[in-house]
Protein backbone atom coordinates (compact mmCIF):
# COMPACT_ATOMS: atom_id res chain seq x y z
CA UNK A 1 0.00 0.00 0.00
CA UNK A 2 0.95 3.23 -1.06
CA UNK A 3 2.65 5.67 1.72
CA UNK A 4 3.42 9.67 1.71
CA UNK A 5 5.29 11.22 4.19
CA UNK A 6 4.31 14.00 6.19
CA UNK A 7 7.05 14.96 8.39
CA UNK A 8 11.21 13.67 8.80
CA UNK A 9 13.78 14.37 11.48
CA UNK A 10 11.79 13.08 14.26
CA UNK A 11 14.59 11.81 16.94
CA UNK A 12 12.27 9.08 18.20
CA UNK A 13 8.15 9.21 17.96
CA UNK A 14 5.94 7.96 19.66
CA UNK A 15 2.30 8.49 21.25
CA UNK A 16 0.62 9.74 18.15
CA UNK A 17 -2.86 11.69 19.04
CA UNK A 18 -5.06 13.69 16.80
CA UNK A 19 -6.07 16.68 18.49
CA UNK A 20 -7.47 20.25 17.77
CA UNK A 21 -6.46 19.69 14.22
CA UNK A 22 -3.34 18.59 14.63
CA UNK A 23 -0.89 15.22 14.78
CA UNK A 24 0.45 15.59 18.60
CA UNK A 25 3.68 12.91 19.54
CA UNK A 26 6.04 12.72 22.07
CA UNK A 27 9.20 12.88 20.79
CA UNK A 28 11.56 10.34 22.80
CA UNK A 29 15.34 11.75 21.47
CA UNK A 30 14.27 15.17 21.71
CA UNK A 31 12.70 15.35 25.28
CA UNK A 32 9.60 16.91 23.73
CA UNK A 33 5.84 16.81 22.64
CA UNK A 34 4.95 18.47 19.33
CA UNK A 35 2.58 18.78 16.88
CA UNK A 36 2.53 18.73 12.85
CA UNK A 37 -0.31 20.04 10.94
CA UNK A 38 -1.35 18.31 7.72
CA UNK A 39 0.59 20.82 5.22
CA UNK A 40 3.97 19.04 7.14
CA UNK A 41 4.44 22.50 9.68
CA UNK A 42 5.38 21.21 13.15
CA UNK A 43 5.07 22.93 16.28
CA UNK A 44 7.49 22.51 19.86
CA UNK A 45 4.71 22.34 22.39
CA UNK A 46 6.86 21.94 25.20
CA UNK A 47 10.05 20.19 26.27
CA UNK A 48 10.42 17.94 29.16
CA UNK A 49 12.64 17.94 32.35
CA UNK A 50 12.99 14.50 31.93
CA UNK A 51 13.83 12.11 29.56
CA UNK A 52 11.59 9.97 27.83
CA UNK A 53 8.08 11.34 27.52
CA UNK A 54 6.49 7.77 27.33
CA UNK A 55 3.23 9.04 26.28
CA UNK A 56 0.23 11.81 26.30
CA UNK A 57 -3.99 12.39 26.20
CA UNK A 58 -5.99 15.25 27.43
CA UNK A 59 -9.01 15.49 30.07
CA UNK A 60 -12.30 16.09 28.40
CA UNK A 61 -11.96 19.83 29.78
CA UNK A 62 -8.18 20.22 27.10
CA UNK A 63 -5.87 19.61 29.77
CA UNK A 64 -3.11 17.71 28.72
CA UNK A 65 -1.16 14.72 30.29
CA UNK A 66 2.43 13.28 30.09
CA UNK A 67 3.23 9.93 31.29
CA UNK A 68 6.46 10.54 33.16
CA UNK A 69 7.19 6.74 32.99
CA UNK A 70 10.84 6.31 34.61
CA UNK A 71 9.93 8.52 37.54
CA UNK A 72 6.58 6.59 38.35
CA UNK A 73 4.33 9.70 37.87
CA UNK A 74 1.77 11.33 35.42
CA UNK A 75 1.94 14.72 35.00
CA UNK A 76 -0.60 17.30 33.83
CA UNK A 77 0.10 20.59 32.35
CA UNK A 78 -1.26 23.57 34.18
CA UNK A 79 -2.77 26.74 32.81
CA UNK A 80 0.47 28.46 32.77
CA UNK A 81 2.64 25.70 31.30
CA UNK A 82 4.02 24.53 34.03
CA UNK A 83 3.91 20.53 34.64
CA UNK A 84 2.71 19.19 37.96
CA UNK A 85 2.01 15.65 39.44
CA UNK A 86 -1.29 14.34 38.56
CA UNK A 87 -1.23 10.94 40.12
CA UNK A 88 1.89 9.06 41.62
CA UNK A 89 2.22 5.45 40.09
CA UNK A 90 5.16 4.22 42.22
CA UNK A 91 3.04 2.83 44.74
CA UNK A 92 0.73 0.59 42.22
CA UNK A 93 3.94 -0.99 41.16
CA UNK A 94 7.73 -0.86 40.28
CA UNK A 95 9.26 -0.12 36.82
CA UNK A 96 8.47 2.20 34.15
CA UNK A 97 5.04 3.39 33.35
CA UNK A 98 4.50 3.26 28.99
CA UNK A 99 0.95 3.58 27.64
CA UNK A 100 -2.39 6.20 28.61
CA UNK A 101 -5.59 6.06 27.67
CA UNK A 102 -8.06 8.59 28.70
CA UNK A 103 -12.04 7.31 27.77
CA UNK A 104 -15.35 9.59 27.21
CA UNK A 105 -15.92 9.57 31.24
CA UNK A 106 -12.13 10.91 32.43
CA UNK A 107 -10.90 7.91 33.32
CA UNK A 108 -7.63 7.59 32.83
CA UNK A 109 -6.06 4.28 32.55
CA UNK A 110 -2.10 3.62 32.01
CA UNK A 111 0.34 1.01 31.33
CA UNK A 112 3.65 -0.39 32.47
CA UNK A 113 4.60 -1.13 35.95
CA UNK A 114 5.31 -4.12 34.61
CA UNK A 115 2.68 -5.75 33.19
CA UNK A 116 0.27 -3.31 35.37
CA UNK A 117 -2.86 -1.03 34.66
CA UNK A 118 -3.43 1.39 36.70
CA UNK A 119 -7.08 3.26 36.98
CA UNK A 120 -6.89 7.13 38.07
CA UNK A 121 -10.49 8.16 38.52
CA UNK A 122 -11.41 11.41 37.75
CA UNK A 123 -11.68 12.72 41.84
CA UNK A 124 -7.49 11.45 41.95
CA UNK A 125 -8.00 7.44 43.24
CA UNK A 126 -5.33 5.64 41.71
CA UNK A 127 -5.71 1.97 42.02
CA UNK A 128 -4.39 -1.44 39.68
CA UNK A 129 -7.00 -3.00 37.86
CA UNK A 130 -5.69 -5.28 35.55
CA UNK A 131 -2.95 -7.42 35.62
CA UNK A 132 0.12 -10.32 33.77
CA UNK A 133 -0.07 -7.99 30.69
CA UNK A 134 2.40 -9.40 28.41
CA UNK A 135 4.48 -6.16 27.60
CA UNK A 136 1.80 -3.59 27.74
CA UNK A 137 1.94 -1.40 25.01
CA UNK A 138 -0.91 0.91 23.48
CA UNK A 139 -4.37 0.88 24.61
CA UNK A 140 -7.89 2.43 23.57
CA UNK A 141 -11.31 2.54 24.05
CA UNK A 142 -14.06 1.94 22.28
CA UNK A 143 -16.57 4.67 21.53
CA UNK A 144 -19.60 3.49 23.92
CA UNK A 145 -16.59 3.77 27.04
CA UNK A 146 -17.54 -0.24 27.59
CA UNK A 147 -14.23 -1.80 26.42
CA UNK A 148 -10.43 -1.20 26.42
CA UNK A 149 -8.38 -3.16 24.12
CA UNK A 150 -4.74 -3.61 25.00
CA UNK A 151 -1.94 -4.50 23.02
CA UNK A 152 0.66 -7.26 24.72
CA UNK A 153 3.77 -7.26 22.21
CA UNK A 154 5.25 -9.90 24.12
CA UNK A 155 2.19 -11.94 24.16
CA UNK A 156 1.54 -11.33 20.06
CA UNK A 157 -2.24 -10.77 21.13
CA UNK A 158 -4.96 -7.84 21.84
CA UNK A 159 -6.72 -8.26 24.77
CA UNK A 160 -10.14 -7.00 25.67
CA UNK A 161 -11.73 -5.92 28.82
CA UNK A 162 -15.36 -4.50 29.98
CA UNK A 163 -15.47 -1.49 32.00
CA UNK A 164 -17.76 -0.94 34.95
CA UNK A 165 -19.46 1.96 35.74
CA UNK A 166 -16.49 2.97 38.54
CA UNK A 167 -13.63 2.28 35.92
CA UNK A 168 -13.25 -1.30 37.30
CA UNK A 169 -11.99 -3.76 34.21
CA UNK A 170 -13.32 -7.21 34.34
CA UNK A 171 -14.28 -10.01 31.77
CA UNK A 172 -10.92 -10.33 30.54
CA UNK A 173 -10.75 -12.24 26.95
CA UNK A 174 -8.25 -12.54 24.10
CA UNK A 175 -9.76 -9.98 21.61
CA UNK A 176 -7.44 -10.91 18.80
CA UNK A 177 -4.33 -14.01 18.48
CA UNK A 178 -1.71 -12.19 16.29
CA UNK A 179 0.18 -15.35 15.48
CA UNK A 180 3.25 -13.61 14.51
CA UNK A 181 2.46 -10.27 15.35
CA UNK A 182 4.15 -7.70 17.66
CA UNK A 183 1.28 -5.03 18.81
CA UNK A 184 2.58 -1.69 20.03
CA UNK A 185 0.64 1.39 19.58
CA UNK A 186 -3.30 0.86 18.49
CA UNK A 187 -6.46 2.38 17.20
CA UNK A 188 -10.26 1.79 16.75
CA UNK A 189 -11.98 2.62 13.95
CA UNK A 190 -15.82 2.85 13.05
CA UNK A 191 -15.71 -1.03 10.95
CA UNK A 192 -14.48 -2.36 14.80
CA UNK A 193 -11.28 -2.84 13.70
CA UNK A 194 -7.87 -2.46 15.12
CA UNK A 195 -5.21 -0.66 13.43
CA UNK A 196 -1.85 -1.59 15.15
CA UNK A 197 1.73 -0.99 14.33
CA UNK A 198 4.69 -3.33 14.81
CA UNK A 199 8.13 -2.29 15.18
CA UNK A 200 10.43 -6.09 14.39
CA UNK A 201 7.80 -6.38 11.40
CA UNK A 202 7.70 -2.90 10.00
CA UNK A 203 4.49 -2.58 9.54
CA UNK A 204 0.61 -1.69 10.12
CA UNK A 205 -1.95 -3.87 10.30
CA UNK A 206 -5.84 -3.80 10.78
CA UNK A 207 -7.30 -6.57 11.78
CA UNK A 208 -11.25 -7.81 13.34
CA UNK A 209 -11.68 -9.45 16.40
CA UNK A 210 -10.86 -12.81 16.50
CA UNK A 211 -7.66 -11.91 14.30
CA UNK A 212 -8.66 -11.92 10.79
CA UNK A 213 -5.99 -9.37 8.79
CA UNK A 214 -7.89 -7.05 6.95
CA UNK A 215 -5.23 -4.74 5.61
CA UNK A 216 -1.01 -4.75 6.28
CA UNK A 217 0.83 -1.44 5.34
CA UNK A 218 4.74 -1.88 5.15
CA UNK A 219 7.49 0.65 5.82
CA UNK A 220 10.95 0.31 5.69
CA UNK A 221 11.50 0.72 9.69
CA UNK A 222 9.97 0.04 12.64
CA UNK A 223 6.32 0.93 13.31
CA UNK A 224 6.07 2.33 16.75
CA UNK A 225 2.23 3.49 16.85
CA UNK A 226 -0.72 4.89 14.64
CA UNK A 227 -3.42 6.82 14.80
CA UNK A 228 -6.88 7.82 12.39
CA UNK A 229 -7.25 11.79 12.24
CA UNK A 230 -7.38 14.21 9.61
CA UNK A 231 -10.55 14.72 7.43
CA UNK A 232 -13.29 12.92 8.76
CA UNK A 233 -10.22 10.92 10.39
CA UNK A 234 -9.81 8.99 7.46
CA UNK A 235 -5.94 9.43 7.48
CA UNK A 236 -4.06 6.70 9.37
CA UNK A 237 -0.93 8.32 10.74
CA UNK A 238 1.96 5.89 11.79
CA UNK A 239 5.04 6.81 13.40
CA UNK A 240 8.51 5.12 12.40
CA UNK A 241 11.71 4.58 13.18
CA UNK A 242 14.66 2.57 13.08
CA UNK A 243 14.88 0.71 16.47
CA UNK A 244 18.41 -0.96 17.52
CA UNK A 245 17.11 -1.10 21.42
CA UNK A 246 16.29 0.94 24.56
CA UNK A 247 20.09 1.52 25.03
CA UNK A 248 20.37 2.65 21.34
CA UNK A 249 17.66 5.52 22.01
CA UNK A 250 20.55 8.18 21.91
CA UNK A 251 22.19 7.00 18.84
CA UNK A 252 19.33 6.73 16.73
CA UNK A 253 17.97 10.27 18.24
CA UNK A 254 20.86 12.00 16.83
CA UNK A 255 20.12 10.49 13.64
CA UNK A 256 16.81 12.20 13.68
CA UNK A 257 15.47 8.58 11.82
CA UNK A 258 11.94 9.24 12.99
CA UNK A 259 8.85 9.87 10.34
CA UNK A 260 5.46 10.45 10.13
CA UNK A 261 4.02 8.57 7.18
CA UNK A 262 0.16 8.91 6.04
CA UNK A 263 -2.22 6.35 4.53
CA UNK A 264 -5.46 6.83 3.56
CA UNK A 265 -7.32 4.39 5.48
CA UNK A 266 -10.97 2.74 4.63
CA UNK A 267 -13.27 3.62 7.58
CA UNK A 268 -12.49 6.75 9.78
CA UNK A 269 -11.38 6.76 13.50
CA UNK A 270 -13.72 6.09 16.66
CA UNK A 271 -13.27 5.78 20.31
CA UNK A 272 -10.21 7.30 22.45
CA UNK A 273 -7.58 8.54 22.10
Amino acid sequence: MHLTTLLSGIAMGESPRWHDNRLWFADWGAQEIAAVGVDGSRERILATPFGLPFSIDWLRDGRLLIVAGRQGQLLRQSANGVLVVHAELGPIGPGAWNEIVVDGRDNIYVNGGPGLIALIRPGGAVRKVADGIDFANGMAVTADNSTLIVAESHGKRLTAFKIGVDGTLSNRRIWADLVSGAPDGICLDAEDAVWYADVPNRCCVRVREGGAVLQTVAADRGCFACMLGGDERRTLFILANEWRGMDHIPDVARERTGLVLMHEAPAPGVGWP
